[in-house]
């Protein structure tokens, strides 16, 4: 299989904070199989480090309370077109990302409380009727 996988989940350091979220369950998973690598805020055209982001009635707003939105949006589009081109199977994203988030997602208080809702990429994965899974549901692929 060949797998879209939110970029930090495989150790790279893209994380808004510059870190990453190295999930070692992922990368066994991955064992035998192709990953093709993502970070939909990076090819929105966002830096790394940057400021944190939450969904927050619709839109994405930084901690500061800049409207993220856009750069989320094409990020989104530019993951999709490559999980198209590379002809993926499936995608791994990271779990209650703005971007990446499935099924729960950051409230927008910055708060740490989640709220049912899917981060910008994964709902328009899932709408594409793409198979979407978190670092948390992997024996679900």
């Amino acid at each position: 299989m060949r797998i879209l996988v939110s970029a930090c989940l495989l150790g790279l350091d893209t994380r808004y904070d510059g870190k990453n979220a190295r999930s070692e369950a992922v990368l066994r998973l991955l064992e035998g199989h192709e990953a093709v690598p993502v970070c939909p805020e990076q090819l929105g055209g966002l830096p790394t480090p940057r400021p944190p982001c939450e969904l927050a009635g619709g839109r994405v707003l930084d901690i500061d309370g800049q409207d993220r939105t856009a750069a989320f949006e094409r990020g989104a589009a530019l993951a999709l077109e490559t999980y198209r081109l590379c002809r993926c199977d499936a995608a791994i994203l990271k779990a209650r990302s703005p971007s990446c988030g499935k099924g729960q997602v950051y409230d927008g208080r910055f708060s740490g409380t989640t709220v049912p809702g899917n981060g910008v990429l994964a709902e328009r994965l899932l709408k594409a009727g793409i198979a979407v899974y978190t670092e948390n549901e992997l024996e679900r692929l």
